[in-house]
């Protein structure tokens, strides 16, 4: 991507979608000569010609076209002729990037994954189609695009898997959901460092008190500059812990579809609970530690307990 100007060449479905996307989020359309329509978002222009050509413009191109063009209309993550997506500055220094997947799902594992990039690996990873893996609604694109991160980032990256009986009985003895994610944050810097001990800064989403993650590292750790940001997924880095932790997730619900004998529902919606009580009511209370996350108020709603 050349400064803030993107484009490629587009089908008419494909134009059609991304109207109808743009329009169901708000943005103002216009007419312009020669063009199917433009649309204005915030700070993005965006003008589907009738050539197919589609121009994205504005300071927020790389975002659209990362988060929202891509993975929701193009299905690629590649990208038109010689451009290639701009890199933050910040993203070319050695650091690490740590995110988690599963926290908010009732069936399932909590995995935390965690990346360490270089200026010669961080723009091949963008090159690759990294972004935030709550962008990306395909599992197949996950488990692509995972494989493409551990070939790139081999030997800097590590993961951390807390299937559901680990889980409870960590969560147990932990009592809080935010500590027991510095918990897990904090082995997979330390599992990091002794991969890249020259690593001198880690970087995560932010979940709580900064001082729960450094409390919980041990010496080595401490040494290190370790921050905390919102939407901390648009750093490389944590795109791709993100992307690897999401993909550990999907292999860790294969497992566990495989000792309930039915596929599980992600997240925390009526479906989980219906099929929640399904299960209880077939199998029991005993399946669930070995499937979900007891905490959730959905146990204590169909169990009783």
């Amino acid at each position: 991507m050349a400064g803030s100007t993107y484009s490629c060449n587009i089908t008419d479905l494909e134009a059609a979608a991304l109207k109808n996307l743009l329009e169901t989020r708000g943005w103002e359309f216009s007419s312009l000569p020669y063009a199917r329509y433009k649309a204005i978002g915030n700070q993005v222009n965006v003008v589907a010609y009738e050539s197919g050509k589609l121009v994205v413009q504005g300071k927020g191109t790389e975002e659209f076209v990362l988060f929202t063009l891509e993975p929701e209309i193009l299905h690629t993550f590649t990208y038109s002729g010689s451009q290639t997506p701009a890199v933050d500055p910040a993203e070319l220094t050695i650091h690490g990037g740590i995110d988690e997947s599963g926290k908010g799902d009732f069936f399932g594992p909590l995995v935390i994954a965690g990346v360490v990039v270089t200026p010669r690996t961080a723009p091949k990873l963008r090159e690759l189609g990294v972004c935030d893996s709550k962008k990306i609604t395909s599992s197949e694109k996950i488990i692509r695009l995972a494989s493409g991160i551990r070939r790139i980032a081999a030997g800097s990256y590590t993961q951390v898997t807390l299937m559901p009986e680990t889980y409870n009985r960590l969560y147990s003895s932990i009592g809080n959901l935010n500590r027991l994610l510095a918990w897990g944050h904090a082995r997979v810097i330390e599992n990091l460092l002794e991969l890249q001990p020259e690593c001198p800064r880690m970087l995560s989403d932010k979940f709580g008190d900064e001082r729960l993650i450094r409390n919980a590292l041990m010496e080595r750790g401490r040494q290190i500059q370790m921050d905390q940001m919102v939407r901390a997924e648009s750093d490389v880095a944590v795109a791709a812990a993100s992307i690897l932790a999401r993909d550990g997730f999907l292999a860790g619900m294969k497992k566990l579809a495989a000792i309930s004998g039915r596929e599980l529902p992600k997240g925390a919606s009526a479906l989980v609970k219906s099929t929640a009580a399904e299960l209880f009511a077939a199998q029991g209370a005993e399946l669930f530690p070995r499937i979900a996350k007891l905490h959730f108020k959905t146990w204590n709603e169909i169990s009783g307990m």
